[in-house]
């Protein structure tokens, strides 16, 4: 079948799964659990050259009052991650009719467990601690890119929070925004947005061709 775009490349921790649950599970309460998260996200994007993605977990954790321990435990407890309930079949749709990629900021191991819970194959999978830096740095992007084959403009880059649609859109590629949470637009970077929604449901229809225009929703719209 026909798509718009040569390749579809995904976030995983906010973009397929819903992380913010674990998160807010581990802190006590959602307050408090998006607090940290927030926290944890601002460090991970500043750092731009990969350091221990638990050690910063951890950090995070530590620098929100929460204490050393509870950012342990979200690590020991990381195989309580779910997928949001329409991925898998919104990614067994696409299998197979398009490339599918994988970028995460996260190390090898989480990384390689939290794939393992959307239980659909990708077709390059490119983790920060492999390519030595996170996201919004381009080298994670670029990477993907690259062991797909795939120029910038032909890839759907499938973002779950503001930082990767300000990443992604520097790198050039077409962005959804997966936004979940309703979090705001980012001030930059909105250049490539094509599309926003809190479901990943549209994705098959925008892949295969473009969206109903009254099925899009944009929040702030």
């Amino acid at each position: 079948m026909p798509t718009r775009y040569d390749a579809v490349i995904f976030d995983l921790l906010t973009g397929l799964l819903d992380s913010w649950s674990l998160w807010n599970a581990v802190a006590g309460d959602a307050e408090t659990g998006h607090r940290w998260r927030h926290h944890y996200l601002k460090l991970t994007y500043a750092t731009g050259d990969y350091q221990p993605y638990e050690e910063l977990v951890v950090q995070a954790a530590e620098e929100q009052g929460l204490g050393i321990e509870t950012g342990r435990q979200l690590v020991a407890r990381w195989d309580e991650l779910q997928p949001w309930p329409e991925a898998p079949d919104v990614l067994r749709r696409l299998k197979g009719e398009v490339p599918l990629a994988v970028v995460t900021n996260c190390s090898v191991a989480l990384g390689t467990k939290a794939i393992d819970k959307v239980g659909v194959p990708f077709d390059v999978v490119v983790i920060a601690e492999q390519v030595g830096a996170y996201k919004p740095d381009p080298r994670p992007y670029r990477a993907a890119l690259d062991q797909l084959d795939v120029v910038p403009q032909r890839a759907l880059f499938v973002a779950g929070s503001a930082f990767d649609v300000n990443g992604a859109g520097r790198v050039g590629t077409p962005v959804f925004w997966h936004n979940h949470a309703g979090l705001p637009r980012p001030d930059e970077g909105l250049q490539t947005l094509e599309a926003e929604h809190c479901s990943l449901d549209p994705l098959v229809e925008f892949v295969f061709g473009g969206v109903n225009p009254a099925s899009r929703r944009l929040w702030g719209s």
